[in-house]
């Protein structure tokens, strides 16, 4: 599996507390989770033993570091638009 599909389905794993046969039922069938993971609806299906072996890769500690960086990103995003926004009003 290519690293940015372990790290979406690490996340929805930690984030939702799922189990691997739920998280096989997402990666199959959700298809906003599949387009995050560049698939087409009927392109590839994931065994769920592919999914845990892959999982248990990526350490609570990179998902937590991971988790924020995302979080610092947006906050940096955030500001700069309200930046954006005060410097149209003036």
């Amino acid at each position: 599996m290519e690293l940015w599909r372990i790290l979406v389905l690490a996340i929805l794993k930690q984030g939702l507390g799922c189990d691997y046969d739920r998280l096989t039922h997402i990666a199959n069938h959700d298809s906003l989770v599949r387009k995050m993971m560049g698939h087409g609806v009927l392109e590839h299906v994931y065994e769920r033993q592919t999914i845990a072996d892959n999982i248990k890769l990526l350490s609570p500690e990179l998902l937590a570091k991971v988790s924020q960086l995302v979080v610092e990103s947006g906050q940096a995003m955030a500001r700069k638009k309200a930046w954006r926004a005060i410097a149209r009003a003036g």
